[in-house]
């Protein structure tokens, strides 16, 4: 019974300060009367006269002429079946299957250390994302088709394939020195 009793009491007192809170709010002459003159005072305004729409000139749109004429991307003087294509046999293998480290950029990539065992040399690299990779004479890394020709204790060389400038390709020698921030 005295649980019943505390809730009776609680839902009265809340009851009664809601009603004299919002007594509170009411004024003597219903609490509107400076709102309501302010909406009479902005209705009795007389409206403005609003500026007419602005006329807008029909656009008028250029009509290119010198279609007759030499097209501005192909080579001077000659046409496009004659232009020189580097046909020296050289090309990647697009069938290959990729492997891991080339996805980075030769450049990103650490020549972190050697391995030797009796006639097998290994490389250890470090990638961008963090991994250690362990590659040898004839692994494919850097996004120019790289391919592993030689792992010395302090370097790896490596050839790149890489476009000739006017629709071939051609080899490009490279290496990675061992990093020396140890």
């Amino acid at each position: 019974m005295r649980i019943g009793q505390t809730w009776l009491r609680i839902l009265g007192t809340v009851a009664l300060g809601t009603l004299f809170a919002l007594t509170g709010c009411m004024g003597s002459d219903g609490g509107h009367a400076d709102l309501q003159q302010f909406v009479n005072e902005v209705k009795a305004r007389k409206g403005s006269r609003i500026a007419p729409m602005p006329e807008f000139q029909m656009y008028e749109g250029f009509e290119y002429s010198a279609f007759d004429r030499r097209e501005p991307f192909t080579l001077a003087g000659m046409d496009a079946e004659r232009v020189p294509v580097s046909n020296n046999g050289i090309s990647p293998n697009q069938d290959r299957h990729k492997e891991p480290l080339e996805q980075f950029p030769l450049d990103t990539l650490n020549f972190a250390g050697h391995l030797e065992k009796k006639e097998q040399k290994w490389a250890i690299l470090t990638a961008p994302d963090g991994l250690v990779h362990r590659v040898q004479v004839g692994n494919h890394l850097g996004q120019n088709y790289g391919r592993i020709t030689n792992v010395t204790e302090t370097r790896i060389e490596l050839v790149e394939i890489v476009p000739d400038g006017i629709g071939g390709w051609i080899e490009r020698e490279a290496a990675l020195a061992l990093d020396s921030e140890e």
